[in-house]
Formats: structure tokens, sequence, C-alpha cells
């Protein structure tokens, strides 16, 4: 039976689904910053979770809130696995309707997905009859030639009336030939104010804008006409940006950690995996942002970078790390 979520969460902010980056330690890490921020999974393929070996929606009870991104366009397959993500106590499952990659495009699901808003709501459908999790939608503003804010409402108008009211906008569109995954994160130019207008438009629904958020300052910005921001790369890059977003962004009073803090809160779930048979740089790759524009910033890096993945590192290699900084 599906899981009954314990507690209600907001999308007031999140940290967007990145391939390769957002994995199990991350977020773990991310959420020893705040507390309150949605984390979610990389993406993850139907195919991966019903037919790969390995378990791919582990997580860790920390992580909570949590949501499970799926990519996938079989309607079926996508239902079995919004199943199995209530069965494991996820929070949410966000359908992927917005990554350009060749490799999704030839797996019929992504941004592809746009041009087929009926084969969308199906999913979307299906999702909700076999899970009582919310079931939301990542997308872009168009794709390719097809950019028209009709295109992109028609998408919105099909999906609404499967029952989707949660819907996450990348706001730039996606060139879906002749642009790789990380051009299609930079050279699309953004275009903030559709996404105000996708707003205005549908008050009913929840809109949460995502692409180029680098400050709380512009998330607060942007929370005068939407109702959530997702913030990508930055949060990543720079994880601390994230430290006052309990208390300016949730009014959690709450004192945030320190950057000293949250890296030795990390000791004993890197001991944790080492005694699993893991391996440091597994974690400690996603934790050399945290000092970013500190002093002995660069040190941080450079040690953990060099130290990490020699064989036998432990906590100390970490401790050693802390001592090339000279701050909090």
């Amino acid at each position: 039976m599906p899981v009954t979520l314990s507690k209600p969460f907001s999308r007031k902010f999140s940290v967007a689904p990145m391939l390769d980056w957002t994995d199990r330690h991350c977020r773990h890490f991310m959420r020893l910053i705040s507390n309150n921020t949605l984390l979610y999974t990389e993406m993850v393929t139907t195919g991966a979770i019903l037919h790969g070996r390995g378990d791919f929606l582990a997580f860790n009870e920390s992580e909570h809130p949590i949501a499970l991104q799926l990519g996938g366009s079989d309607p079926e397959a996508l239902a079995k696995c919004a199943k199995l993500a209530a069965e494991r106590g996820y929070d949410e499952v966000n359908l992927n309707v917005g990554c350009p990659s060749d490799r999704v495009q030839n797996g019929r699901f992504g941004a592809c997905l746009m041009a087929e808003p009926a084969l969308v709501a199906q999913c979307v459908e299906q999702m909700r009859v076999a899970s009582d999790l919310p079931i939301t939608v990542k997308t872009r503003i168009g794709i390719d030639e097809q950019d028209s804010y009709e295109f992109l409402t028609q998408l919105i108008d099909t999906v609404k009336s499967a029952g989707c009211d949660s819907f996450t906008i990348h706001a730039r569109k996606a060139w879906l030939q002749g642009l790789s995954p990380k051009e299609n994160r930079e050279i699309p130019p953004l275009d903030y104010p559709r996404v105000y207008q996708l707003k205005r438009d549908y008050p009913e629904l929840e809109i949460v804008i995502n692409g180029g958020i680098k400050t709380l300052d512009e998330c607060q910005q942007h929370l005068q006409h939407v109702d959530g921001v997702m913030v990508g790369r930055e949060a990543y890059q720079n994880p601390y940006m994230m430290a006052e977003v309990d208390r300016l962004l949730f009014g959690d009073s709450a004192p945030a950690r320190t950057r000293r803090e949250v890296v030795e809160a990390m000791y004993p779930y890197i001991q944790a995996h080492l005694d699993g048979g893991g391996y440091l740089n597994h974690i400690s790759r996603h934790m050399l942002g945290i000092f970013q524009g500190m002093p002995g910033a660069r040190r941080w890096r450079r040690y953990l970078s060099e130290n990490a993945h020699k064989p036998g590192s432990g906590v100390e290699v970490v401790e050693a790390a802390l001592q090339q900084v000279n701050c909090d």
C-alpha cells in the first residue's frame, strides 16, 4: 500500500534534479544545510528501476522531503514506478518533460514529450491512479521552433486535465537538435516573464520557476510572481547559499549550521559509508563547494581532490582538509 505522508512539505525552494550530481550522498549533505528545502533525485528511468541491476530508489531517511524524478513515456511503466516510490516512502514523484539530451530523446521522453501533451496527460493520470503521492511535471517553455506561449499552454491545459496541479518550468526552451545538454542550459535565453504570465493565467496551479537563479535575493524577487523557486547548479557549486533558506523563505528561526559544522556533521555519515565498503570520494566530491568564496576555499578543494580518491582515505582526510580553511 502507498505510504501516507507524515507531514506536509513546501515547494517554495527546491534543488533541481541533476544527473551525476544530486545522488543520495549529495542530498544528505544538502539536508544538513537546509531542513526545509525540497530535494530531488537525479532523473531515473523507468527501465533502470524496473529492469536494472541495483537499487535505484535507495535514499536515506534524513533526506526528507524528497522527490523522485522519473524519465519515461510508457504510462504503465511510470505507474509501476510511482507505486514503488510510494511504497519506499518518497514524498513526491516528478515526471521529466524537460531534458533535451539525445539519449533521452531516443528513449522518447524528456523535452520531446512537450510535443505529445496527450501522452504526458495519460502518463500523469496512470501515475495518479497507482499512487497517492503528488505527481508533478517539470518542463521547458518550448522546444525548437515550437516556442509560442500557446504551445506551452496547450501542454499545461492538457496535463492539468489529468489532475496535475504543480508544474516546474525551466524558463528556457530546449533545442532538441544542434545543442548539447550543457549548451541547452546556457544558450537559449531565459524568459522569466513567460513563467510569470503562466501563473497569472493559471492562478489555481502551483508554478515553480527554474533556470539561471543564483541568489536568495533573486529567489525572493521571483516569489513575488510565482509559488516556488528551483535552483540547480548554483546550489551544487555553492551549497552554502542554502544556509539562509530556512529563515528567509520558510520562517524557520532555528540557527543555521556554520560551514565547519556542516562538514563535521558529515563525519558519521562518511564513516558509515566507508564501513559499508564505499569510498570517500563518492561523498567528498559533493562537498567541494561548501567554502566557496571564503579564505582557504581553494586549498580545501585541492586537498580533497588530491587525497580523497586514494585507497584507504577516511574521515581524517576531511579533517586535514578542514585545517586548510580560515573560516567557520
